[in-house]
């Protein structure tokens, strides 16, 4: 028993280090401006990757190609990136003003450019942790498409096995298939990954586009064509990042700029001297919570409110989250669409324009002749960019003629999704804690949300530290464990707790920007269970598995606010 605690502490270990090496080869080739990820300079990032074998990245360390794990990355990277032997990483330096199309990634909100047939930019706006995640996905991509180069080449002339010739044919004349020529195509590229015909068949839907039904084929044959340019050409790919994007990172250029524009909003609309309440969440949960009761009473079913959010989930009821958001715009919710880069919008609602009397809360200890609370609802961070935007909105905001006004904030809830260690997609997580992966660093807090307050609610509800992670992508099972059986008793990861609460105690305890009095508020709702094996991010979202938790959470946070 004591050998394998010390096994399975050496494998904690192992990917601990593996995790610290990767933090800093990044940093070290981002400060040097390039580099080329399958040459020399690449070494350590995919050594680390390979070493830590992340579960969202599955059979990456194996012969065969990883497909669940690709749909993930894919998902999250610029259409045609697969294509691109040079990839520019750049801060935003005008290109949405010039004739190249933006392209957004399905799964992640970022400006993308394709240059040319060869070049893709990506523009980071959101810090260091989007360097990290983009750097992630392309190693794994980059590694993979290695995989299919060995499978497909002969010999070192260049020769390549009949399947591929076959599956470049219908790629580069852009063959329109029947179904027919399209399951032999299958076959083919099962036989090329190593996978089964039932396993390429599924990807092979997930990936077709309205416009593209064979885009996976495409996304094939380019990784796998780039990889052989490399092997016997030697065509190597670039990543490099920009002057700009260098002399930018960390000094909060983005998060100044976008909490600036919602404190002019304030202060136009003569809202910073009234409570303000800080929810970081979705842009539909509390606008649905307060609103869509008053506006869609007989779409509530058996008095159960869930039916309606429910309802309003559905991708094809836009016409009644329409009706919702008019009332909502005509009755104290002010949209404020991000401009800034820094892709977070967010909504500021009066209180006092609503009435209160239609909704299902009411207001407790709180007099007739009071203010009303402010609510700020922010869309979700991205990793340190939580720090940067938390720590700007907390600041004053500088008047005119040169005064400061300092804003009136009562509390802070933070609600995300997160991967749980304990329980499964669906439950709740209740925080008393956040521990910052890879330092020394730690954030006690007393939180005002309870356990025994979600009682009766339906979800499972889990209570521990949570570990604020580097990116979810670069987690495996044996450091998660570490963190779940050791005396940390971590119940769940994140990427943004440490940052939020690390400015929240900035702005209370040392910089004296808000009262030290804040309440906060942690919780979040599970997408995933690393530690389970099919329960990982690149198995899917949670669909509408994730509304009775998303409404749960966010009726507790409004509950204490009114």
């Amino acid at each position: 028993m004591l050998q394998a605690e010390i096994k399975g502490r050496t494998r904690a270990q192992e990917s601990s280090n593996a995790i610290e090496r990767l933090y800093i080869t990044m940093r070290h080739l981002f400060t040097r401006g390039f580099y080329k990820p399958m040459g020399i300079s690449g070494d350590a990032l995919r050594e680390s990757l390979l070493l830590l074998r992340p579960e969202i990245y599955g059979s990456i360390a194996e012969e065969k190609v990883e497909l669940n794990g690709l749909i993930y990355v894919i998902e999250r990277l610029p259409i045609g990136i697969e294509e691109c032997q040079f990839i520019n990483l750049t801060a935003d330096e005008g290109y949405s003003n010039s004739h190249f199309e933006p392209i957004i990634p399905p799964k992640r909100r970022r400006n993308c450019f394709r240059i040319d047939k060869d070049q893709m930019n990506i523009e980071v706006t959101r810090g260091r942790s989007e360097i990290y995640d983009i750097l992630t996905h392309l190693t794994f991509l980059f590694v993979e498409s290695h995989k299919i180069a060995s499978k497909v080449l002969i010999n070192d002339d260049g020769n390549t096995i009949r399947e591929w010739n076959k599956l470049q044919e219908v790629v580069l004349h852009n063959k329109k298939l029947t179904k027919d020529e399209q399951d032999i195509m299958l076959a083919h590229l099962a036989s090329i990954l190593g996978r089964t015909f039932e396993e390429v068949q599924n990807v092979h839907k997930i990936l077709a586009q309205k416009n593209n039904a064979d885009r996976f084929f495409q996304i094939i044959y380019w990784l796998g064509c780039l990889a052989i340019n490399e092997r016997i050409h030697n065509l190597k790919r670039a990543i490099s990042f920009s002057p700009v994007l260098r002399e930018r990172i960390g000094h909060h250029i983005y998060g100044e700029i976008w909490a600036n524009n919602i404190k002019k909003v304030l202060n136009d609309h003569n809202l910073l001297k009234r409570p303000i309440h800080i929810i970081s969440a979705n842009m539909h949960s509390v606008m649905n919570s307060i609103y869509a009761p008053i506006v869609l009473p007989k779409q509530v079913k058996d008095n159960n409110l869930i039916s309606l959010f429910e309802l309003l989930s559905d991708g094809e009821n836009e016409d009644l989250r329409n009706q919702v958001i008019e009332y909502a715009s005509k009755n104290g919710l002010t949209y404020v669409k991000d401009t800034s880069g820094t892709n977070i919008n967010v909504q500021i609602i009066d209180t006092e324009k609503i009435d209160i009397s239609k909704t299902q809360y009411v207001y407790k200890n709180c007099l007739e002749h009071e203010e009303k609370p402010v609510i700020i609802v922010m869309d979700y961070a991205f990793g340190e960019q939580a720090y940067e935007t938390m720590d700007e909105l907390l600041k004053p905001y500088e008047c005119k003629k040169g005064k400061k006004q300092h804003l009136n904030v009562e509390s802070v809830s933070i609600m995300g999704k997160a991967g749980i260690l304990e329980g499964g997609k669906g439950d709740i997580m209740i925080p008393s804690s956040h521990i910052f992966e890879g330092t020394a660093d730690n954030y006690p807090f007393k939180n005002q949300l309870k356990k025994k307050q979600f009682e009766g609610c339906g979800v499972d509800v889990y209570t521990g530290a949570m570990v604020t992670v580097l990116g979810t992508s670069l987690q495996n099972k044996d450091i998660l464990k570490f963190f779940f059986e050791s005396t940390w008793k971590v119940t769940g990861l994140e990427m943004e707790g440490a940052h939020y609460q690390k400015a929240i105690q900035a702005a209370s305890k040392i910089r004296g920007n808000i009262s030290s009095k804040v309440k906060v508020r942690y919780a979040y709702y599970a997408s995933d269970n690393p530690l389970e094996t099919g329960s990982t991010l690149a198995s899917g979202g949670l669909g509408t598995t994730g509304v009775l938790p998303t409404y749960v959470i966010t009726q507790k946070i409004l509950e204490q606010i009114f």
